[in-house]
């Protein structure tokens, strides 16, 4: 079997219609899929006015708003109506690619079992950890059953770090599991990109150590860590500038948590690499993320990288050589971490090229073709 002659639906609880790091991954893959002659056919919510257009053919799917505070912005899979099942039937893919466990993605994987075909699942997140930052932290034994029940449903899992495969293994969510890491564009993210006009335009001086957050600004982002670390830093009197590039439903708390800071809002592409190049350190505190896109993205800018020590981040940041990994958590570690960057320029430097050269391992295609080699091995193994 080659890659030509596969015919992948692709089930996505968020293909295109909000920016994240999972969507542009999914969408980096099509893109490959394609290029290599494979027949793929997209499962998703459709939007009036997404924030970017998708690749590959798109089929809408029941869904409603997010029942959760703070997270309108995102829909909710219920299903599949007759609509699409005759859609799939059409198609008759031969593969069942699941990225989400919503309800649509239960359907789906019942709809491929009932016929024999392959399903694979990707991890993007960990789904586990979200009740935390709602008030429900007692309900996450539960949530960890449930995804125990779904991806052991799956013939295989694909997942974005070697630390992440070793948690779900841990945690009995399957013992097949492939290692799907993600790339960086480099024409995008680079040190060159660095503007210091646009960092005076905001008020952050030549000199100034500033320390850049990036990404959705909702609360399972490490937003209150992020907000205490740099309280702490304060107490501890270590000059510095607070850059935050991203909007949110949150926006309007961390601003009033963050007095002081630089909002430069929503950025992408071009504007994106020229912000995140721009800043000096880059501060990661989150710990629901399987890779952390974001994290290698400042690396491949030059920014040394203060990280939790949490999956994903774990495996791209090397301790004491291309930034620092905090296993503690706490706003006073964290702070502690900070300092030296903030006070050392050299130190700066000296990590931050080193994560820019580590950044130059991740080339998409090689790691888009290890999802190929994991199809072609699930139907070989069905027939």
């Amino acid at each position: 079997m080659e890659p030509s002659d596969l015919r992948i639906a692709l089930f996505s609880g968020n293909y295109n219609y909000t920016r994240d790091g999972a969507n542009q991954a999914l969408n980096r893959l099509a893109g490959y899929l394609l290029s290599q002659g494979a027949a793929l056919r997209v499962y998703a919510p459709v939007v009036a006015e997404p924030d970017f257009a998708p690749t590959g053919d798109l089929v809408d799917i029941p869904n409603t708003r997010m029942p959760v505070p703070g997270r309108g912005e995102y829909r909710l899979p219920l299903g599949l109506n007759a609509a699409a099942r005759r859609d799939l039937e059409r198609f008759a893919p031969n593969m069942v690619h699941l990225s989400s466990p919503d309800p649509t993605g239960h359907a789906a994987q019942k709809w491929a079992r009932d016929r024999g075909i392959p399903v694979l699942a990707s991890v993007h997140t960990k789904f586990e950890t979200y009740p935390r930052y709602y008030g429900l932290g007692f309900t996450e034994p539960l949530v960890e059953w449930m995804l125990r029940r779904f991806y052991n449903r799956c013939d295989a899992l694909v997942a974005p770090s070697e630390s992440q495969i070793a948690e779900l293994k841990a945690q009995g969510m399957h013992d097949n599991i492939t290692l799907w890491t993600r790339g960086v564009d480099r024409d995008i993210f680079h040190p060159c990109k660095r503007d210091l006009a646009w960092r005076r335009a905001l008020g952050i001086g030549d000199e100034e150590a500033a320390i850049a957050f990036l990404g959705r600004l909702v609360m399972e982002k490490g937003l209150d860590s992020f907000a205490e670390t740099i309280v702490a830093l304060r107490r501890r009197e270590v000059p510095h500038r607070v850059l935050v590039i991203g909007d949110g439903p949150a926006r309007e708390w961390f601003e009033r948590a963050l007095p002081g800071g630089v909002f430069a809002g929503f950025q992408t592409g071009p504007d994106l690499g020229r912000a995140l190049a721009s800043a000096d350190i880059f501060f990661n505190p989150s710990v629901t993320e399987t890779f952390g896109n974001v994290t290698l993205e400042a690396m491949a800018s030059g920014l040394p990288v203060v990280a939790a020590g949490a999956t994903g981040s774990a495996s791209l940041v090397d301790d004491g050589e291309t930034g620092t990994l905090v296993r503690e958590g706490t706003p006073e570690s964290f702070a502690a971490a900070l300092a030296p960057y903030c006070n050392d320029p050299d130190l700066r430097r000296a990590h931050g090229q080193a994560g820019e050269r580590k950044a130059g391992d991740y080339s998409w295609d090689a790691i888009n073709q290890t999802v190929v080699d994991t199809y072609l091995r699930l139907a070989a193994t069905r027939r």
